[in-house]
């Protein structure tokens, strides 16, 4: 069974997306149209912006969500996935390439999520870090020792948990959990604590915007992050989007989930190769690729 992945925050790349703009009236089309619904050129940050503007979470987000969902429609009828999931932001590109969402829909509500998400972030420092080598047992202990806000966020692969949360009890917990063996923990460059209960002003307004929203059946299984098991319940994929905000991205556990219910085959589609990656971690078996233009 093909399952279809679609990567998150952190895959950008400038030039991301200018291949399929320069190949296929029907992707540019959709840049120039991304471009009127944000209201300012996301196409010219993509293929042309600096490191640092894409770094930008009003920028970055909707930038992976456009590069994802145009290969998706470009890739025509050799899209054919049988379950799909997504990191993250991912999980929204995922939704828009097996109908669920509009492609409008989905990019208005990739935007104001991002809106969000960085309003939040500037309600009081925080901030997020990967720990390398330990169990996830041992990190969730450690952050369950602290004092103030940090929780277990991104579940990436075995022995790679991002932790997030207030930017002293990050720090906090970075600390303690090199005494308990970390190879490493690293602070990351980002906006702020994604995933963690810090996110709550940007769930409430995530929730208003999905709440106003039509959202379709999709075509096949989403594994969503915050429950790990697939689904096709429209109700569900609603509460499950808006819980993932302040929730932990549980991607080890979708996609053991994904290939004990039959995938054989991980395909990435969107920029980089985190996924591909994570998934041979997860399982070294694993069948990973690409996605591309026939």
């Amino acid at each position: 069974m093909k399952a279809y992945v679609f990567p998150g925050q952190g895959a950008q790349f400038t030039g991301m997306g200018k291949d399929l703009y320069d190949q296929f009236p029907e992707a540019k089309a959709l840049f120039n149209k991304a471009d009127e619904i944000l209201g300012f050129e996301i196409s010219k940050i993509m293929f042309e912006g600096t490191a640092e503007e894409l770094k930008e979470t009003k920028v970055t987000q909707p930038a992976i969500f456009l590069h994802s969902v145009i290969l998706a429609k470009m890739m025509g009828d050799s899209f054919q996935p049988e379950m799909v999931a997504g990191h993250s932001l991912g999980e929204l590109s995922a939704l828009t390439a097996v109908g669920t969402l509009s492609f409008e829909d989905g990019l208005k509500i990739v935007s104001k999520r991002a809106l969000a998400m960085q309003a939040a972030c500037e309600h009081q420092s925080s901030t997020m870090a990967a720990i390398l080598g330990l169990d996830d047992a041992v990190v969730e202990d450690v952050c369950k020792s602290i004092d103030g806000v940090v929780v277990a966020a991104n579940y990436n692969c075995p022995g790679q948990l991002v932790i997030s949360g207030a930017t002293k009890a990050v720090e906090e917990a970075c600390e303690a959990l090199k005494e308990k063996g970390a190879k490493r923990a690293l602070m990351l460059p980002v906006g702020g604590a994604f995933h963690s209960p810090l996110m709550e002003p940007a769930r409430e307004e995530l929730a208003a915007a999905i709440e106003a929203t039509e959202f379709e059946a999709p075509s096949c299984p989403v594994y969503q992050n915050v429950t790990t098991l697939g689904t096709t319940a429209v109700d569900e994929i609603k509460t499950n989007l808006i819980y993932q905000l302040t929730g932990p991205v549980k991607w080890t556990q979708s996609v053991q989930n994904m290939i004990a219910d039959g995938a054989t085959e991980f395909i990435e589609v969107g920029p980089g190769r985190a996924l591909q990656g994570m998934i041979k971690k997860i399982d070294r078996e694993a069948n990973v690729s690409a996605g591309v233009v026939a």
